[in-house]
């Protein structure tokens, strides 16, 4: 068996060394085009921030090691030029030679990932711009970044690598500004769910612009600024852009394999192309949804090594399967963290899928315990059965643990009634005995129960004639601040005050979080009250993005 992997990473290095633990006679050959085989490309920005101190850190495996470990015949600077599908034989061309030659296969495993996206606009191959995808492009920007004059950097782009390299730019002291065209940072993401995250980059000091796309990179040989589209001019010494990636599939078109959704290559389920014999994954191959078998593209980290697992299983006679993707996901920066798994409000709307939502906000710890912080849960389940669809997290700690849960239930098929039945890890310095996934499991299962009615920020109107708008928060909390036109009826003693409000009106009730709110529902229903709204996360949610919310998401593409 000669199986040749173009490609290293994730996908290429790890079925390569798969194969050798299941066959020590197989005769493996990896191609790489650049000088690095296999090295940690999700580390880079914390490399640039400092966190990641040494440089060698990043190199997970260099040719050498994988030839003495493994045996495995590793050829950098060595390119894909070719695939002759009916003579099984690729033909390569070795940049440091300049030789090109054909190399035979029984089985191809096509690992070249995917490219930085660099539209045609005026200016981008300007110096001073720069992307970040490899070892030589991190060389690069630490090159730049240890010459002298370098004092400020605009970051093109709001995803996962835009956030991580403002955090990056800052923590090297320089001003940084984040350009995005979408009105809205991560925009995987629910809008609402963003905003700690946009707070935080403002109190940091980033200049950020939304809504507004890049023109054109201006500059006498260098670029100096860029003009966005409004015909603002933001000037920098650095330029990053992180506008997202696409697969490298134009090779694997020419050779007719067939292609899915954004130019990645149509995979089944045991990664194999529309020719047997030749296998896709990572950031190069479709995937599919768990939740609906829809065919999707999502490029990370997690299912591409586990994709490397399943194709060397299978090229060695195990008939492994890989199940799917969630989209499971996390970004951080500084002390906010924002994760999400399935599917958002966005994404459900795009796909006509019905759903609920529910927003809990709980405290990542036990509350009385020093520290504790607030963590707000989104959560998505089908209106029937109460099936998990999705969730996001917005919070400082414990996120990560607890998206992983969520996925791990979405995964398993739970409803928000079984989730309520996990038995979950506590102690005062972890977790709550109610923990926040429970919190959020409980209050999913009384929209469903019909024991409340919820409404949403967005959704509510609050100068609508004829509502009733209270805030049953305590005195200490409403001096601080209430919404315009609430009337302020504390929890304790509610019911002495529910003659005050008329019953034929619709009540929508709030406090600091949703749950006092929804206790003083449940007092009104119990009183001939029908009309009786919860307003979902309280005066929390309302006071953290009203300034930006009510602006901007009608503006939001969904």
């Amino acid at each position: 068996m000669k199986v040749v992997i173009v490609g290293g990473v994730a996908v290429g290095a790890g079925t390569a060394a798969r194969l050798r633990r299941l066959n020590e006679q197989a005769e493996i050959v990896l191609l790489e085009k650049g000088e690095y085989v296999s090295f940690a490309n999700c580390g880079l920005p914390y490399y640039i921030a400092g966190e990641i101190k040494d440089r060698e850190d990043l190199l997970l495996n260099t040719p050498e090691s994988l030839r003495a470990r493994f045996n495995i015949d590793v050829r950098v600077q060595n390119e894909l030029m070719g695939i002759d599908r009916e003579r099984k034989v690729v033909k390569i061309q070795d940049h440091a030679s300049g030789k090109v030659y054909e190399e035979s296969y029984d089985r191809l495993v096509l690992a070249q990932g995917a490219a930085p996206i660099r539209p045609p606009i005026p200016g981008i191959d300007l110096d001073n711009v720069y992307q970040l995808r490899s070892v030589p492009d991190v060389d690069e920007i630490q090159d730049r970044l240890n010459r002298n004059g370098v004092r400020s950097a605009v970051v093109i782009g709001g995803g996962f690598i835009g956030i991580e390299m403002v955090e990056a730019f800052l923590a090297r002291g320089l001003h940084v500004t984040l350009i995005e065209k979408l009105p809205q940072i991560m925009p995987p993401s629910d809008p609402e769910m963003t905003i700690p995250i946009v707070k935080a980059l403002q109190e940091a000091g980033v200049e950020l612009i939304l809504n507004d796309g890049i023109q054109a990179l201006q500059g006498d040989g260098a670029a100096e600024q860029v003009k966005l589209e409004s015909g603002k001019v933001v000037k920098g010494d650095l330029f990053l852009l992180g506008l997202g990636v696409r697969p490298d599939s134009s090779l694997a078109k020419q050779v007719g394999l067939e292609l899915g959704l954004a130019g990645s290559i149509k995979v089944n389920a045991s990664l194999q192309t529309s020719d047997p014999d030749i296998y896709a994954a990572g950031d190069l191959a479709d995937n599919t949804l768990m939740a609906t078998g829809e065919e999707t593209w999502i490029p990370l980290a997690g299912p591409a090594n586990k994709q490397a697992r399943i194709i060397a299983n299978h090229i060695m006679g195990r008939h492994a399967k890989f199940s799917g993707v969630l989209g499971t996901s996390i970004v951080r920066f500084q002390e906010e963290v924002l994760a999400q798994t399935g599917f958002t409000e966005k994404s459900a709307k795009r796909a006509n899928i019905p759903y609920k939502v529910s927003y809990t906000i709980s405290k990542h710890h036990a509350g009385y315990y020093p520290g504790a912080k607030d963590m707000i849960i989104k959560l998505l389940f089908t209106p029937d059965e109460g099936k998990i669809l999705g969730a996001q997290i917005a919070g400082k700690e414990g996120v990560d643990k607890r998206i992983d849960v969520l996925a791990t239930a979405i995964y398993s098929g739970l409803t928000v009634s079984e989730l309520m039945e996990l038995d979950l890890a506590y102690a005062p310095p972890f977790g709550a005995a109610k923990d926040p996934i429970i919190m959020a499991a409980m209050t999913a299962q009384n929209i469903l129960d019909a024991m409340v009615t919820v409404v949403q920020t967005e959704q509510f109107d609050m100068f609508a004639p004829g509502v009733q708008l209270v805030d049953v928060r305590d005195p200490d909390e409403t001096a601080k601040g209430v919404i315009e036109g609430a009337k302020l009826i504390p929890l304790p003693g509610f019911r002495d005050h529910v003659h005050e409000l008329d019953p034929k009106r619709p009540v929508v009730l709030y406090c600091r979080s949703g749950f006092r709110s929804y206790v003083a529902t449940r007092i009104l229903k119990q009183h001939g009250f029908e009309a009786v709204y919860n307003w979902a996360g309280g005066y929390t949610l309302w006071s953290l993005w009203k300034d930006w919310y009510v602006k901007e998401a009608s503006k939001v593409t969904v």
